[in-house]
């Protein structure tokens, strides 16, 4: 079965991008089949793909979801073993041409139906809050990976989040999961950092993942040169948490 993880944090800053790239990257390089959905209107992961945001000749994932053509013909291929669904500013206006449809919170499964089988993973970047298309793309998922920064009020605004997923519990997608919670930007130096993660494991046991993505300068350059610091700066403390993160989720996903 096709894990479908949203990558999502309705606060921004908290590297949720970066790790929606990085881990398609080194699922990837685990040899799983891995299509990562830009579904942010910054269009970072697309830019952080290597791909040319303003230039989408076969479409975006909003001609996707609008019907204008089929993910088939939008997905493409990236240099990093993943394939991309991209998405670029067209989607600020999502929110209203979205709900025209009948069944408008789910489009993107609708969208997706056709190709999901064909992957391993399908890992979807959120925008960093709660309108129609993080919406989409919790009711299309089978579980959510949320990205957080050990920071003052990381636990308010998980509390947020959890408060969402039960509403879409709730109300569409019953069998929604989480699939773990991440910490990044992460330095045990910092008291408030392991002050935050005992918390964390204190609320959430479990469902804190035992990988945790460092600060690294590796991983912040890495954008700007169109690739995942999987590539980029491979043997970096960077790159390897990505891939720590990504096989102790092939194990909890039982990919």
């Amino acid at each position: 079965m096709t894990q479908i993880i949203a990558v999502t944090n309705q606060k921004g800053g908290v590297g949720k991008t970066t790790t929606a790239v990085n881990l398609a990257a080194s699922l990837a390089g685990l040899k799983k089949s891995v299509l990562l959905i830009d579904l942010d209107p910054q269009g970072h992961a697309t830019m952080g793909s290597g791909v040319d945001k303003y230039d989408l000749e076969h479409g975006s994932v909003l001609d996707v979801l609008m019907g204008d053509t089929s993910a088939y013909n939008a997905i493409l291929g990236t240099d990093f073993g993943y394939d991309l669904l991209p998405g670029n500013g067209d989607l600020t206006a999502a929110e209203v041409d979205l709900l025209q449809n009948e069944h408008h919170e789910r489009s993107l499964s609708e969208a997706i139906a056709a190709v999901a089988a064909d992957y391993d993973v399908i890992l979807i970047d959120c925008p960093p809050s709660l309108n129609m298309l993080t919406v989409n793309a919790l009711t299309a998922s089978t579980g959510v990976l949320i990205p957080l920064q050990c920071e003052f009020y990381a636990l308010e605004g998980l509390s947020a989040l959890l408060d969402t997923v039960e509403q879409i519990r709730a109300s569409v997608n019953p069998d929604l999961a989480i699939s773990g919670i991440v910490r990044t930007m992460y330095d045990n130096r910092i008291m408030l950092t392991r002050d935050v993660s005992k918390q964390l494991s204190d609320h959430f046991g479990d469902a804190l993942l035992k990988a945790a993505i460092p600060r690294n300068i590796r991983v912040a350059e890495a954008p700007s040169h169109g690739m995942p610091v999987t590539r980029y700066a491979k043997l970096s403390r960077g790159a390897h948490a990505y891939r720590v993160l990504a096989k102790e989720l092939i194990k909890r996903l039982g990919l």
